[in-house]
């Protein structure tokens, strides 16, 4: 046994869970089993996870970066998409669209059906596409926020196999969207509940390849395979139901005792481990997972409604006043990269505007004595009395944030900033971070499949649009930009207005990127074959299997 494994197995004993971390689970050092390339039916899979969130209802839970994984195994999807953003066939085999991309038409897969027996046909979906673009709101039911719901007229069931969707404008990311991970296959029967049953995950019923086996609120989903499963993406090329006999997500939230459980034998996936631990736990011979998704970088989004982001020259010093390098080379590995716009270079309509909020500490000085704060005797800027200050919230979904918060707070503080920090768990950052309109800065990330999307996130235009930079509809730039990416019928037009969308989004200092996002980090026992990333970057166990 190493000495890092006798040291993080110590701190498994300290917390004083590591006796009872997985009961029935083998302890002890596990040498690494032969690798073999003819998959082994059986095994069951220990996936640790930081949390398990704080309700199950489908719409509300399916885009967390943590229920995902559950979500992606007790459902399907209508489109698969890979890690370079290709779109194929998985339970709409295939589809059309009219001229204007206003009308799409779905052609399902026949025979498909959800756990409790009943057809996943035209029906099924049209109410799943319905809630997906609806929620019900009043009921604590949310619509799914990257779903194209602006201009949505509404679907149809043509016949038993067939899905005829309308919008009144032109919707390009519609067909993208449905491999989006909130866009999960749920039966009618389980929509139809009032959100607090719904909320049971035993009573949500899908058609994915797994079932629930159990449930331990606050601890553990453990999930067993259906046997009768046989409609995988396309792209994945498995026949079948799944190898594994069941895959357990159990909840610790120390990162150094599920890395050192799965060293130990005791697990075989470890997730959001720290990044400056994956180079020695390579050297532990274990498998190290960094997939990058689809989607926005890492950065803060700026409330333009509150001081001190209310003045374009504080925004703008922000930009200026992070150096990217510095937080790459102290926090992260070399599977980081630094953003270069506030979209990942991974999307195919991501341009480069890095010289935009390029590190430049005396531009950034220069901006702040433009707008009227002066430096004090203690170092702190302040305008008519008032400290240039303002709140970082470490955001629990990213293990490595408060590290990086601390690295920004230390440069902006050399600025003449007064940053404070202000960390919570999972849930109570939920409550009192996540739609909080006062917040002056979100440390905030988001995959999504096609940038057409962006739009509901970027402004307030249409009912539920999330409206990240507090500026409503005041922009009249950023509408129309918005307007037209969401609306194109053609897709080289439409990186074009992509390209000028991201030039003026981070002109206006409404953005600022940190870092090229890797949110979900797998530490993962050698024995563990044939797992899948998708353009999510989330693990996919249909066709995994265990050499042990």
């Amino acid at each position: 046994m190493t000495a890092r494994l006798r040291r993080l197995l110590g701190v498994a004993s300290a917390l004083t869970v590591g006796a009872v971390l997985l009961s029935g689970c083998g302890a002890g050092t596990s040498a690494a089993p032969a690798e073999s390339s003819t998959p082994k039916p059986g095994g069951d899979l220990v996936f640790l996870i930081d949390s398990l969130g704080a309700t199950w209802i489908p719409n509300n839970s399916s885009i967390s970066s943590y229920q995902g994984h559950i979500w992606g195994h007790l459902t399907d999807k209508l489109v698969y998409v890979d890690a370079e953003g290709n779109l194929s066939p998985w339970i709409a085999k295939s589809w059309d669209e009219n001229a204007d991309k206003t009308e799409l038409t779905l052609h399902l897969k026949d025979g498909v059906t959800f756990s409790d027996g009943t057809p996943l046909d035209a029906a099924a979906v049209v109410a799943n596409i319905d809630i997906w673009a609806k929620g019900r709101p009043d009921e604590g039911i949310n619509r799914i926020g990257l779903f194209p719901s602006a201009n949505y007229v509404g679907a149809e069931a043509v016949d038993a196999t067939t899905v005829k969707v309308s919008f009144a404008a032109p919707t390009l990311s519609f067909i993208p969207t449905l491999a989006y991970h909130g866009s999960i296959l749920i039966s009618p029967a389980t929509l139809a509940l009032p959100a607090d049953q719904q909320a049971d995950l035993t009573k949500d019923i899908g058609s994915g390849p797994f079932v629930v086996e159990k449930v331990a609120d606050g601890d553990s989903v453990v999930l067993k395979k259906r046997d009768d499963y046989d409609w995988g993406p396309e792209a994945i090329g498995h026949e079948g139901p799944a190898y594994l006999d069941t895959i357990t997500y159990k909840q610790v939230a120390e990162p150094t005792l599920r890395t050192a459980s799965v060293e130990s034998g005791q697990a075989q996936v470890a997730y959001n481990a720290s990044p400056q631990d994956l180079e020695a736990l390579k050297q532990e011979g274990l498998t190290v997972e960094t997939p990058r998704y689809l989607g926005f970088v890492n950065g803060y989004a700026l409330n333009t409604s509150v001081a001190p982001f209310d003045d374009i020259k504080v925004r703008q010093a922000v930009q200026h006043g992070i150096d990217r390098d510095e937080i790459l080379s102290t926090v992260y590995t070399d599977d980081w990269f630094a953003a270069e716009s506030f979209i990942q270079s991974t999307v195919p309509e991501a341009t480069d505007h890095s010289a935009d909020f390029a590190y430049d500490p005396d531009k950034a000085a220069a901006l702040l004595d433009e707008a009227g704060w002066a430096k004090g005797s203690d170092g702190v800027r302040t305008k008519n009395g008032q400290k240039l200050s303002f709140t970082l919230y470490p955001n629990p979904y990213l293990q490595a944030s408060q590290s990086v918060d601390e690295l920004v707070d230390q440069q902006l503080t050399s600025l003449g900033f007064d940053v404070n920090l202000e960390t919570y768990d999972v849930p109570t950052y939920g409550q009192k971070v996540i739609g909080n309109a006062t917040i002056p800065a979100t440390e905030i990330t988001r995959s999504f499949v096609d940038v057409g999307t962006v739009a509901g996130v970027l402004t307030s235009q249409k009912k539920g649009d999330e409206d990240w930079f507090k500026v409503g509809t005041s922009d009249a730039t950023l509408n129309d930009l918005s307007t037209r990416i969401a609306t194109a019928t053609d897709r080289d037009a439409r990186a074009k207005v992509a390209d000028e969308l991201q030039g003026y989004v981070l002109d206006q200092g409404y953005f600022v990127p940190l870092t090229q996002i890797v949110q979900r980090v797998y530490v993962q026992s050698p024995e563990v074959s044939g797992v899948t990333y998708n353009g999510l970057a989330y693990a996919y166990y249909l066709d995994a299997w265990l050499n042990g």
